[in-house]
């Protein structure tokens, strides 16, 4: 009888598409999808393990997911918190039937903490994918050693694929939308001993083969006017930057480069050069050391700079980091406190560049029914374009944008779309 799969993804786009890559493995195998995890043969969850609370959310859905799988069924946990702690995490819960970290099928039964590097998810093949969009990853791990990550402890050095390799990926997925993710995308090329970094060509390659390329998690002080150049002409001029803070001497102690100034200059040239252009980044709160004037300065920069889309995440110590280190921890009261504010203030700002576009002719790639996205909303994580549930999935269109509600737009009309998006 054919056993039949449920894979529950957590976490990042990165980890979306190591679960591809294991659907992937698993219908080579011979098992078969199922409707609903409770009658799977395998339950699959692929875990998250960047921040406490994701490790929590891990554990829910582990447990949550044990208490519905069928008589029988095998419960696999892999992704980042099976690779990073392997037989703890096997021991703490009794209820996984095998944890298996990157380097392991999850079809296995007896693989609790095992590793194997005759698995590798980074260039393995991917099914068509079911949506017009998709993201592919282009390199695995990170050599950075930013203060409060512990990434490169369970993830790696960094490996980055053959430009082929990617653009075959690219070529099977079939999707209209390809975003290009990795931990240091930037850096995308260093490692392979061929020129200090490959991310533009690869950028150029993928752009013709598809209606958009975006790019996701840039490192500022990689963002090279060759970079800036190559994103503005793609049609996509999007910039996903990983800023963090803007304090110095919070940045110093985080292991980051740069500072408000900066980060303000490149935004700045960046609008001079493609005044379109949309901008999205993500900031720590409450990391050990930040001060009024710390935090006065990211509510400064964020009111001037501007920004479309902004994340504001709470400080979470992480085992192995530097950051576990330090002293002086922002009280976790003081630390939502800064948080809602920061959060408010950028949701109006949000707010206030969703409602200029009132008025305005876009074109829009149809994600799902009734639901389409402009270039300036990334799937997922930005706000989206309501559009006539009539119109083609997959298809593009050209809509009026008639109404703002927050972070969402909604549309009327639907003509046939062709052409530059700018």
């Amino acid at each position: 009888m054919t056993e039949s799969f449920w894979i529950e993804t957590l976490g990042c786009p990165k980890n979306e598409v190591d679960s591809d890559k294991l659907v992937g493995t698993m219908l080579a195998d011979g098992l078969v999808p199922a409707e609903r995890p409770e009658v799977a043969d395998v339950v699959v969850v692929n875990t998250c393990a960047f921040v406490e609370q994701a490790r929590q959310e891990s554990i829910d859905t582990i447990l949550g997911l044990d208490a519905v799988r069928a008589p029988g069924a095998r419960l696999v946990v892999t992704g980042c918190m099976a690779e990073r702690y392997g037989e703890e995490l096997a021991d703490a819960l009794p209820e996984i039937d095998s944890v298996a970290g990157f380097g392991v099928p999850v079809t296995l039964g007896s693989t609790r903490g095992a590793k194997s590097s005759s698995f590798d998810l980074l260039n393995l093949p991917r099914p068509k994918s079911t949506s017009p969009w998709a993201y592919v990853k282009v390199a695995e791990g990170c050599d950075r050693a930013c203060g409060f990550c512990a990434i490169p402890t369970f993830r790696g050095k960094q490996r980055s694929r053959a430009i082929d390799d990617v653009l075959a990926e690219v070529d099977a997925l079939e999707a209209r939308e390809i975003v290009l993710v990795a931990q240091d995308l930037a850096a995308y090329g260093r490692d392979q001993g061929v020129g200090e970094r490959s991310i533009v060509p690869l950028m150029k390659a993928v752009s013709e083969r598809v209606d958009r390329v975006r790019l996701l998690y840039l490192y500022p002080s990689d963002l090279t006017d060759e970079l800036v150049d190559a994103i503005c002409t793609s049609g996509v001029p999007y910039f996903d930057l990983s800023l963090q803070h803007v304090s110095p001497p919070l940045l110093r102690a985080m292991k980051r480069w740069g500072d408000g100034s900066r980060f303000a200059q490149r935004i700045d040239s960046i609008r001079q050069r493609e005044p379109n252009a949309a901008f999205r980044s993500n900031f720590i709160v409450g990391y050990p050391g930040e001060t009024e004037d710390d935090h006065d300065r990211l509510l400064e920069f964020v009111e001037q700079v501007r920004l479309d889309w902004c994340g504001f995440f709470p400080f979470s110590s992480e085992e192995g980091t530097h950051a576990a280190t330090l002293d002086h921890q922002v009280p976790e009261g003081l630390m939502h406190e800064r948080l809602a504010e920061l959060t408010e203030l950028q949701d109006r700002i949000t707010a206030a560049k969703r409602d200029e576009m009132i008025g305005s002719v876009v074109k829009v790639l149809v994600d799902s029914p009734g639901v389409g996205r402009t270039w300036k909303e990334a799937p997922e994580i930005d706000g989206i374009v309501m559009v006539a549930p009539e119109l083609e999935v997959g298809a593009f269109a050209t809509v009026s944008i008639v109404d703002a509600l927050g972070p969402d737009l909604v549309a009327e009309g639907s003509i046939p779309a062709e052409g530059s998006e700018l």
